[in-house]
């Protein structure tokens, strides 16, 4: 995939170091496609604060929605994975898993596989003119690398509807914004949503000490649980809904097995089970959490939000015609790629980037249209589908990109690509 870039905005200052690889971002996907590149032997950079965005914008006590083995991070010869991790530890896999678990895991396998991570932000991507990339740090050393592979955190990506923008920030925030939620305690809460982060989120609230309503469009959808009967009734139902990482049924058997299957079909089907077959749901064990313990608004929108009494409470109208106060208002609306936002980006590569619905559309090696630089995670889950939302998509595309980048940056090196 190849766009013409404007390269006059490039600056003079000479860079300090080349690459052939660098990578953006130190979370799961990051880590793990920099582990590959590292087998493959090539001169490669990560940046990034590893897993910040697990340890600083998800709430302490949370459980991770997918199995515990789905929740291993990929190296070229698998010496660091979760299994070897829980047995280095002499103790059993706990499932659900704890994510204070899963974030001492993932450093792990950080401090081990990609140990030289620079946690120096990067303030500013560019092409130069042989092909290449320019990159200023945060701390302003600019470096240069034949390819760029994009890692972005969530936190890029926070999705907050308009509908909210007008109402004081001491009102309402997002779950992105919280790794403690003890401040609630006492507190009236609204929260805007029903899949699995608003979910959870509630429930911990709940068990903190806040009084919780959850305000969801449709009926809440909860995750089909494992039967746990008879050896008969459990094997019938481990044939109509086999075991996968993202949850059970066929449907993720394949998306896993086949992780580069869904790239070639058509937008529609894409989306079809982006949305629909993977749409906002919550975790069974979340039910004894909420149900009965939280109240749940279903079917129900909010048509008006207000401040009220000198801004220290919010009065919510819903489409049913209630009228609701509370304290503050958490949107458990998730989140919604625009590569476009992203604030490394120059203008030129902003240009040159092909787009649909926000996301990067990708080659099936997970290169964009600008050449040279891949999207990997929830970046290319529009073009992939819902296993690269969660950790357990990170193998696949770690294998692939990697190996297309050490491709792309020999090609550099080369002179083919001039």
């Amino acid at each position: 995939m190849s766009t013409a870039l404007d390269k006059n905005n490039v600056q003079e200052q000479k860079p300090t170091r080349h690459y052939d690889v660098v990578v953006l971002g130190a979370g799961p996907y990051g880590l793990a496609v920099s582990a590959h590149l590292h087998g493959h032997g090539v001169n490669v950079a990560t940046f990034g604060k590893p897993i910040h965005f697990w340890q600083n914008h998800m709430p302490a006590g949370m459980l991770l929605r997918s199995y515990w083995w789905a929740s291993n991070l990929s190296d070229p010869e698998g010496t660091y994975s979760i299994t070897r991790y829980f047995q280095m530890k002499g103790v059993e896999p706990p499932d659900p898993l704890p994510i204070e678990t899963f974030i001492d895991y993932a450093l792990w396998f950080q401090k081990n596989a990609v140990p030289n991570v620079d946690e120096t932000y990067i303030k500013v991507i560019e092409r130069t003119d042989d092909s290449s990339y320019r990159i200023t740090l945060e701390d302003d050393r600019v470096i240069t690398s034949a390819a760029v592979v994009m890692a972005p955190g969530l936190n890029y990506y926070q999705y907050t509807p308009e509908f909210y923008a007008h109402l004081p920030q001491s009102l309402i925030s997002h779950t992105n914004e919280y790794n403690d939620l003890t401040g609630f305690a006492g507190k009236h809460v609204a929260m805007i949503g029903g899949g699995q982060a608003a979910l959870e989120c509630s429930a911990l609230l709940n068990e903190q000490g806040a009084q919780v309503t959850v305000i969801v469009r449709r009926q809440l959808k909860w995750l089909s649980k494992a039967d746990v009967g008879t050896p008969f009734t459990s094997a019938i139902h481990a044939i109509r809904a086999p075991q996968a990482g993202m949850g059970e049924g066929w449907s993720n058997v394949i998306l896993e097995k086949l992780p580069y299957l869904l790239h070639s079909t058509v937008k529609s089907w894409k989306n079809y089970v982006l949305g629909k077959m993977h749409g906002p749901a919550g975790s069974a064990w979340l039910v004894p959490r909420i149900i009965g313990k939280v109240q749940v608004k279903e079917h129900a929108n909010v048509v008006k939000a207000e401040a009220i009494n000198d801004d220290t409470a919010v009065r919510l109208t819903l489409s049913t015609g209630e009228v609701l106060e509370v304290e503050h208002v958490i949107l458990g609306t998730g989140f919604r790629p625009e590569v476009k936002s992203l604030p490394m980006l120059s203008q030129d590569i902003k240009d040159a980037l092909r787009t649909y619905r926000g996301s990067p559309v990708l080659s099936s090696w997970f290169e964009s249209s600008v050449p040279g630089m891949y999207f990997i995670g929830f970046s290319a889950a529009r073009g992939f589908g819902p296993l690269y939302r969660f950790v357990i998509g990170s193998a696949a595309a770690a294998r692939r990109t990697a190996a297309a980048a050490v491709r792309y940056a020999a090609s550099v090196k080369s002179g083919a690509r001039s």
